[in-house]
């Protein structure tokens, strides 16, 4: 599990709540050297988010990229993903941790809240998330977070911290620099 936590670096993509391009896709992954991929689907049915997942893993495995489901544990047990992520409405990270064995990935959505962030660290996440840094997009509501809380939360973390929500080419250093270790994007990549 070290060796793949060791990749949470960088820029961590997320697909797009829409059908999948994986010419572009493959693109994306060499051009912008990514090292994590998540793949985000809220509105399909199963067997089409199963057939994307299957092609996105084998993608992955081509380019030594993690994979990561967004918060559908089952999904990511049947395509073998590298792991899961979840968000405050999702399973717990036991059980998560419980389906996908020991090696799994587990990430936790933490907004803007470093207690969360000890917790998902206590009870056993491989990264936590936090943003939106920057205004986003794809979930202008989203609660803000500042780079400050990133820099606090990096001194009490002993775990990656991806930085989400309107991370761009222009403001990605700004993300590192306060203490992130990877920088999730959508738009930026995909738009």
């Amino acid at each position: 599990m070290s060796n793949s936590v060791e990749k949470i670096r960088g820029i961590y993509a997320i697909t797009p709540d829409i059908s999948l391009n994986l010419d572009q896709i493959e693109k994306i992954i060499t051009q912008h050297h990514i090292s994590i991929l998540q793949y985000r689907r809220k509105s399909i049915d199963a067997d089409l988010k199963l057939r994307e997942a299957t092609k996105l893993r084998q993608l992955c495995l081509q380019h030594h990229t993690l994979f990561i489901i967004n918060d559908d544990i089952n999904l990511a047990q049947k395509v073998d993903a590298d792991g899961v992520h979840l968000g405050k409405n999702d399973s717990t990270i036991q059980y998560a941790r419980q389906q996908l064995g020991e090696r799994a990935i587990i990430g936790v959505s933490c907004y803007n809240h470093i207690d969360l962030s000890i917790k998902a660290q206590h009870q056993g996440a491989n990264y936590v998330a936090f943003g939106a840094l920057f205004p986003s997009n794809t979930k202008p509501d989203a609660p803000k977070c500042s780079l400050d809380t990133i820099t606090k939360a990096k001194a009490v973390l002993n775990i990656p911290i991806v930085g989400i929500g309107g991370i761009d080419f222009n403001n990605q250093q700004q993300a590192l620099d306060a203490g992130c270790d990877a920088v999730a994007m959508i738009n930026t990549l995909f738009k």
